[in-house]
């Protein structure tokens, strides 16, 4: 079968664009996790939806990867098919106010094209560190803004192979949430709506942010951003910070003590490293505080700690 499947991946792909074994802390920004089985990058949303079709066919689980910011994967690595939508998949088209990009387009280049073109409201996401696909599904935000203040519709495919158009309000956007998430569906582009501006007075916005990015976040550090959602009435980093938690650590991995809301690889860090002190975290706060914080970040494959959670590929 593994012979089989590998064929039939290489005939819709080709065979360049079809990894085995690959290493997933290639393709983290963790830079952490074990071999995919099979690694594809697909190039049109053809190909996309005949390759989920064959792990479907072949009964093989499979996964959509952006850029891997928001990820943890095992130290075993991930049984089945990672389908990455990153650079392969990224293209960006503006037409007056409008921005339409594919899923794979990061969203630190959308902000730059919106830049050029004199198009403000993309400012608050030049430094969310992943790719138009995971921020619409997970209504991505920073610094006041959301998808949601600009998404106007979102071109998706759905659990039956078929392509829909959904407009924003079918979307059921909300704290980092979607109908896409629940749903399961792949985003392949979104289309957003800008408002025209100055270009000295949006790259002024884009540097303020910066700057703040640079000053309050381990950026020098490998990590999977925010660790941790934020609890009602409460900020994350905070709780942790109250608890005398800056700069814990277990293994590589490490509370960061620029940004206690951050856990970072601080060298070499396993992936269960990460499991046992974000469970310990939890524990700690929850122990002080009575609040109990859920984690931002997904977990992708099979992880030894008890009480762990793994996002499994989709079967």
């Amino acid at each position: 079968m593994e012979q089989l499947l590998y064929e039939r991946l290489c005939g819709t792909a080709g065979t360049e664009n079809v990894l085995v074994n690959e290493p997933m802390k290639k393709h983290t920004t963790f830079r952490i996790g074990g071999p995919a089985d099979y690694f594809v990058l697909p190039h049109t949303k053809e190909e996309l939806a005949e390759i989920i079709h064959i792990c479907k066919e072949e009964h093989v689980p499979w996964y959509i990867l952006g850029n891997g910011s928001n990820l943890l994967v095992s130290d075993q690595g991930v049984p089945g098919v990672v389908i990455q939508l990153y650079k392969n998949f990224s293209r960006i088209t503006v037409e007056g106010d409008r921005i339409t990009a594919q899923a794979g387009a990061a969203n630190s280049v959308i902000a730059r094209r919106a830049l050029e073109s004199g198009l403000s409201g993309y400012e608050f996401a030049a430094g969310i560190p992943g790719t138009v696909g995971g921020a619409v599904v997970m209504n991505a935000g920073a610094y006041g803004g959301e998808m949601k203040d600009i998404l106007l519709e979102v071109t998706v495919l759905d659990e039956n192979g078929g392509f829909q158009f959904l407009k924003k309000e079918e979307l059921e956007l909300g704290y980092r949430t979607s109908i896409i998430l629940k749903k399961g569906y792949v985003v392949i582009e979104a289309v957003f709506g800008l408002t025209y501006g100055h270009e000295e007075e949006i790259r002024g916005r884009m540097d303020e942010l910066k700057n703040r990015r640079v000053e309050k976040q381990p950026l020098e550090y490998p990590s999977a951003g925010s660790t941790f959602k934020r609890p009602q009435g409460y900020f994350a980093g905070k709780l942790i910070m109250d608890a005398g938690l800056r700069g814990f650590s277990v293994g590589g991995a490490k509370v960061s003590e620029k940004h206690c809301g951050f856990v970072i690889n601080a060298g070499e860090a396993t992936a269960e490293d990460v499991v046992k002190l974000i469970r310990e975290v939890q524990r700690i706060v929850f122990e002080k505080s009575g609040v109990h914080l859920e984690t931002e970040i997904k977990f992708l494959g099979n992880f030894k700690t008890p009480g762990s959670t793994s996002v499994r590929s989709n079967p």
